[in-house]
């Protein structure tokens, strides 16, 4: 591809980045304050936060797949669309269920971006040049992370918790705006060369209807032992329904050149263990600042900015890491969030901030040495013609653990914050499950073993199964 007009393409896709991590990014600052304006409830509250994850994850995979098959442009530009119109429904909203109804469309939204965005990486790029782009998107991440917390503090102290999240939440529409006509202009039309095959439509039905029946539970529903049964009765479907498909010679889902190669498959272990646990910590951190210490959104915001920073500055370092600084990186990270729950045990209020604030930027700063390097390392493993589907597997697998870190977490904190111990036991409890998160991601990422990177994947035809898929990507 052309340097001028690849450049073009990693601008838009940075740009769309930007968009939907900043909304991520200012929403823990302002869920007090949506709280109190709207008098939301528990269990709206557990929608609002996890809500979004949810139908990002139920987006993925169809989205991801519908890209390899049919193009990515058109994806790209209405998933934004339906993410923005969300952002206004969400801002405008005057009840709490509202704002939950409207992040669920946001979430579609993203959920239907973001595999367009690392699908036309993989498809555009290859070795250094798409570790390269990957780490630039790492890097758009971090900036988001480094200015949404910061922003939304900034915009609720000006404007007042009433009103102030409602323009915070607004705070993407901008970046969607202009976005949206550069994708027209600059995004390639048409399906990705070399990408045929299937939709599988009964596996993308079952998936969906499974990971939903997981989810729902988490996000604040009663009967969690039906939804949880259904969710196994799904799988067992599922599987079945791939074994089949796959039997027959067409193109599932379940790529055997992805689900029997150990590279992959470890590399969205680490992904989700260590996604899960960075979102659940800035969540518990966030409520017990404002909520426990009492202090304002912007001082909130700034404590947890050394995260943000030091996530920011190693990332533009990540590029090309291999197997094992990623193990490395996340045993730093573990000791970090250690070191920060015993902080919250050991030390007084008046220490206890800065100590977090370090604690924050050691794990930030490894968090950027694991992020965009396990995500070239797994995604090298793709096979040709599923580009689009091997990194909305990998982001499903993320969400999945967002959805559950976060509903965890935060029926964890608002449970303990009211029993003896309050506020600082919350902290501690939620802050070590995250812990427990990213120590089994250390382990799924030492049982990996260094490969060549961007080696090409497998064919279909060379994991066991003829297919219509050909072998140039």
């Amino acid at each position: 591809m052309e340097g001028v007009r690849a450049r073009w393409v990693v601008a838009v896709c940075l740009g769309a980045g930007f968009t939907t991590l900043l909304d991520q990014s200012v929403l823990n600052v302002v869920v007090p304050a949506l709280r109190g304006s709207l008098h939301a409830g528990t269990a709206s509250l557990q929608w609002i936060l996890a809500g979004y994850s949810l139908t990002f994850g139920l987006a993925l995979v169809p989205a991801g797949r519908l890209g390899d098959l049919y193009g990515r442009r058109l994806l790209f530009v209405g998933g934004l669309i339906v993410f923005a119109a969300g952002a206004i429904a969400a801002a405008t909203a005057r009840h709490g269920w509202v704002v939950a109804a409207a992040r669920l469309v946001q979430g579609f939204g993203a959920g239907t971006v973001n595999p367009q965005i690392i699908g036309l990486f993989q498809d555009l790029f290859r070795g250094r040049a798409r570790a390269r782009a990957l780490g630039a998107y790492a890097f758009v991440g971090g900036v988001a992370g480094m200015l949404g917390p910061l922003l939304g503090g900034a915009v609720l102290q000006a404007a007042g918790p009433g009103s102030g999240w409602r323009l915070v939440l607004l705070a993407n529409l901008p970046f969607a705006v202009v976005t949206i006509p550069l994708a027209l202009r600059f995004l390639p039309p048409g399906r990705p060369a070399g990408h045929t095959g299937d939709l599988d439509l009964g596996g993308l039905l079952l998936l969906g209807g499974t990971t939903l029946a997981a989810l729902l539970p988490l996000a604040g529903t009663g009967g969690g032992a039906w939804w949880l049964l259904a969710a196994g009765a799904g799988l067992v479907a599922f599987l079945a329904w791939e074994r089949r498909w796959t039997a027959l010679g067409r193109t599932a889902i379940l790529l055997p050149a992805l689900t029997r190669n150990r590279g992959y498959v470890l590399g969205v272990l680490v992904a989700m263990c260590y996604f899960g646990a960075t979102l659940a910590l800035n969540l518990v951190l966030s409520l017990y600042l404002q909520d426990g210490l009492h202090h304002p959104p912007l001082a909130a915001a700034a404590i947890a900015l050394p995260s943000a920073v030091g996530f920011t500055l190693t990332s533009a370092l990540a590029s090309g890491l291999r197997r094992r600084g990623t193990t490395v990186a996340l045993g730093v990270a573990v000791a970090g969030i250690a070191a920060s729950i015993a902080s919250v045990e050991l030390l007084p209020e008046g220490q206890v901030v800065w100590a977090l604030a370090v604690g924050q930027f050691v794990t930030g700063a490894a968090g950027g040495f694991v992020n965009s390097p396990n995500q070239a390392l797994t995604l090298s493993h793709a096979p040709p013609g599923a580009n689009g589907l091997s990194a909305a597997l990998l982001q499903l697998s993320q969400r999945l653990a967002a959805s559950v870190s976060i509903a965890a977490v935060s029926g964890i904190f608002l449970a303990t914050a009211a029993a003896p111990g309050g506020h600082t036991d919350a902290m501690a409890r939620g802050a070590a499950l995250c812990l427990g998160l990213a120590a089994l991601g250390l382990l799924f990422a030492a049982l990996d073993r260094d490969r060549p990177r961007d080696a090409p994947g497998p064919s279909p035809v060379a994991a066991g199964r003829p297919s219509r898929v050909p072998s140039g990507d």
